[in-house]
């Protein structure tokens, strides 16, 4: 395919290719989070500790992140349907042996194989859809993969949950079997847009590749194990850090050196694609960050299980699912910088929304903002890709894909971290500023404390420190509530502060060139 953009509609044939690359990139984001609900089942089977099966989902996001970079230069080596068949297939057989294995070690392995060929196919299909389709009907193309990029999240924990519940864990990897058959052999049978170049081999730069491993690979296990660690007091995190900020620096210096880098980071000198990609990293944040707070008060605060967390998130796919082509044909005829500036207020006011819950919140208290914020974050997720990458030349879109992808990724990963920490420092806050007001010389604490003793008596051995100990959780929970109304603020507040990059961004073309229009 030459490196114009193309002006026409994709064939039947391509059409159907394209279908089967979706398909592909579902199973790839749906994995990430499937197992989250289901992980004390799989610490069963397999006889792991607490510590090790926490491990089921961190291999998978290591391996994936190094990968999503990397598909740039295999789509360039390989093709890009090869580079996805290949890694479909692989995921496909690694799905299997993740349900076949016996102990915590083979499921670990299996899991980083899974992330690492999974994590191609999700750049692969936001590369195809730009040199499948003209730019005119952009909108309603990246409509369809931002609705899969963030209700594949979404769904992904009540899916695993449902599944386990009624089946066993083995199901959620071999529930990939029959999917990724159709996906390899519809891209394989129907979908040919480029060809490989194997030449490039030879110039593969593996020092370049050696150091993104030992950069994104540990930057990855700090983001997710350091809150838990308490950061810097563990050691391990500490010389992990070490080694991650020296493979930076040298992965930096290889890929700004060298004629054919492994990551080509000269895309970044398109304004466009610059602000794109970090509005990608500020989205991924909100993305990956609500589908973890949410789940997070309702279990923590409300003590819902995974059933009835799934039920109330299922809003937010609905409301994405719905709106989907409404937004997708408005792209087409807006102004992409109106359509982003409009999501991110979106998904900050819908944020915002919900920085005033009670120890009591449930439905109706999420529904509305979960409907805001689902319809702003596919607005900002279609058109920060569509400005990332729509006034690239084909040559180079497969790599910026990958560099969009991880940054995203990357997003989700320093949001997560750092609400946890944050989470806990303000939980300390809250606790410090409310326990004051437990004063026994307070008419009020009195009455509580008796009418809690009165409940407990005959039940406990020592009834004023049982009642003690209920006071305290009641103000425990409540600073927990104030903790959490922080995080949507500050969230809220983070995009309302991103609007400015607004003004920096090139108006971007929806019509074709040449078009006439």
């Amino acid at each position: 395919m030459s490196d114009e953009r193309v002006n026409e509609m994709p064939s039947l044939r391509q059409k159907i290719g394209f279908v089967a690359v979706m398909l592909g990139m579902f199973m790839a984001i749906l994995d990430i989070q499937i197992v989250a609900s289901s992980l004390n089942e799989i610490q069963a089977g397999v006889s792991a500790t607490p510590d090790e099966i926490s491990w089921v989902q961190t291999a998978y996001l290591i391996a994936e992140i190094i990968m999503i970079p990397l598909s740039g230069m295999l789509t360039r080596w390989l093709s890009t349907h090869l580079t996805f068949v290949i890694s479909c297939v692989a995921f496909t057989i690694a799905s299997i042996g993740c349900a076949l294995a016996q102990t915590i070690d083979q499921l670990i392995i299996m899991r980083a194989i899974q992330g690492f060929v999974g994590g191609a196919m999700i750049p692969i299909a936001y590369a195809i859809s730009f040199k499948l389709f003209p730019l005119r009907v952009m909108g309603a193309v990246q409509a369809v993969i931002g609705m899969i990029a963030t209700t594949a999240p979404s769904i992904g924990p009540t899916l695993g949950g449902y599944i386990t519940q009624h089946a066993s864990w083995h199901w959620l990897f071999l529930m990939n079997v029959v999917p990724g058959v159709l996906a390899s052999a519809g891209v394989w049978f129907y979908l040919r847009i480029d060809k490989p170049d194997f030449s490039l081999f030879k110039r593969i730069d593996f020092l370049g590749l050696l150091y993104l491993a030992l950069f994104l690979g540990p930057l990855e296990y700090i983001l997710e194990e350091g809150p838990g660690d308490e950061w810097f007091d563990s050691t391990f995190i500490l010389m992990l850090s070490v080694l991650c900020a020296c493979s930076a620096l040298g992965f930096f210096a290889r890929a700004l050196r060298v004629t054919l880098p492994i990551v080509d980071l000269r895309v970044f000198r398109d304004r466009n694609f610059a602000i794109g990609a970090s509005l990608g990293f500020i989205i991924g944040i909100a993305l990956y960050g609500m589908v973890y707070l949410m789940p997070l008060f309702l279990g923590t605060v409300r003590g819902f299980n995974s059933f009835q967390i799934g039920q109330l998130m299922f809003v937010t796919g609905a409301s994405m699912f719905f709106s989907a082509p409404v937004i997708g044909r408005l792209s087409d005829k807006v102004d992409a910088r109106y359509m982003l500036a409009a999501g991110l207020v979106m998904v900050g006011v819908g944020s915002m929304m919900n920085a005033n819950l009670t120890d009591q919140a449930g439905f109706n208290q999420f529904m509305w903002p979960q409907m805001v914020r689902g319809v702003g974050l596919l607005m900002c997720l279609l058109t920060a890709s569509r400005i990332a990458m729509g006034t690239l030349p084909n040559s180079e879109i497969s790599n910026a894909a990958g560099l969009f992808n991880v940054l995203r990724n990357l997003g989700g990963a320093v949001g997560l971290a750092f609400m946890d920490t944050i989470r806990d420092i303000r939980v300390d806050y809250h606790w410090a500023q409310l326990i004051p007001a437990i004063d026994t010389s307070r008419a009020v604490v009195l009455e509580e404390l008796t009418k809690a003793q009165l409940a407990v008596a005959g039940a406990a051995s020592d009834p004023m420190a049982a009642a003690i100990k209920q006071i305290a959780d009641r103000v425990m929970v409540q600073a927990q509530v104030l903790a959490f109304n922080d995080l949507f603020l500050w969230i809220g507040a983070m995009y309302a502060c991103a609007l400015p990059l607004m003004f920096f961004i090139r108006k971007a073309q929806n019509e074709d060139p040449g078009s006439g229009h």
